[in-house]
């Protein structure tokens, strides 16, 4: 009886200690954020990746004039800026600057979309580092993907802005067209692209226009911006499984630009803004999945990227800056 009484008290001691740590080990969700200077006097940025030595790389749409200044820099976790590759076509677009889009970096490569020019590049970067020149975008290996998008007529006129990627099941890449309202599947061996999924109108004659996506180890989200006049509460966040299946995941939202996950891989969006005559002062937020608001009066907000647990960067395309986010 001892015995049985001295193991039954051993096993609860186990289990209340194992509890505890379970508990204590626990991450919450972020509630509210705290914000600090990171980056000013960026022209527009759009999209955001880090690497393995913790550098930020951020996509700079330019001026929108009709030229060549869209860029690619990396900033160093210190915040020193240098410009990976210069030299990319910006125009504008129904008051907004556009052209290049958002970036993704994995094993030492920089994969990037250059909506206008309709190409996906894919960079070594794994030897670039403070202080080295600019490469020359045409030295960098690229893809064309436009005319494969335009010819499946999705929209009417034709239309393609591949914008943001992510790799999901079996490191297949995954590209999303804003101006196309679809997901593209890039094979990962011989790089042929297929339709994975096509999004319906927001409303009648609004298109959906797909901004961001994460996949999660089960499923893709995706967050819906709308297109004009980007009427408030018709965003929402569509989940779509691994056959290209899509279903609504949370609605209600507005112009919704971009998505991150949590460390309890749970999403966190980005509101761009309230539109009025034009974007209105300030009216971007950064919410939970739920739309809860964990950081309001933000700038035209265009990306998220998580640096640790309970650490964020994020990108204002208004202001030219990205700020770190803590809680």
């Amino acid at each position: 009886m001892k015995k049985f009484i001295y193991s039954l008290s051993t096993l609860v001691t186990f289990l209340f200690v194992l509890a505890c740590t379970d508990h204590e080990s626990y991450i919450p969700e972020p509630e509210s954020f705290s914000s600090e200077p990171f980056v000013s006097g960026l022209k527009s940025p759009v999209g955001l990746t880090m690497d393995d030595n913790g550098n930020i790389w951020v996509t700079e749409a330019g001026t929108g004039n009709d030229n060549d200044d869209a860029s690619i820099a990396m900033i160093t976790p210190s915040g020193t800026k240098t410009t990976f590759v210069a030299g990319l076509r910006s125009i504008t677009n129904q008051g907004s600057t556009e052209g290049i889009g958002h970036l993704l970096y994995r094993d030492g490569k920089l994969y990037f979309l250059h909506g206008l020019a309709g190409r996906l590049y894919t960079a070594d970067v794994s030897s670039f580092k403070t202080g080295d020149m600019p490469v020359s975008i045409d030295d960098i290996p690229s893809q064309d993907v436009a005319t494969y998008i335009k010819s499946l007529a999705l929209v009417n006129p034709l239309n393609s802005n591949a914008f943001d990627l992510v790799f999901g099941p079996d490191d297949h890449l995954f590209i999303v067209d804003a101006g196309s309202n679809a997901i593209f599947k890039r094979d990962k061996t011989s790089g042929e692209l297929s339709l994975f999924t096509h999004f319906p109108e927001a409303s009648t004659g609004v298109d959906a226009v797909p901004t961001g996506i994460v996949y999660d180890g089960t499923k893709f989200l995706v967050t819906i911006l709308t297109g004009f006049p980007f009427t408030p509460g018709d965003a929402k966040i569509y989940q779509v499984d691994q056959d290209g299946n899509y279903s609504d995941y949370k609605t209600g939202f507005t112009t919704l630009s971009g998505i991150v996950l949590s460390v309890n891989n749970r999403a966190l969006v980005l509101q761009h803004g309230v539109f009025g005559k034009g974007f209105e002062e300030k009216s971007g937020k950064v919410l939970d999945g739920d739309g809860n608001t964990i950081l309001d009066f933000v700038s035209q907000p265009t990306d998220i990227v998580r640096a640790d647990d309970k650490t964020y960067y994020l990108s204002s395309y208004k202001d030219g800056t990205i700020v770190k986010l803590s809680y």
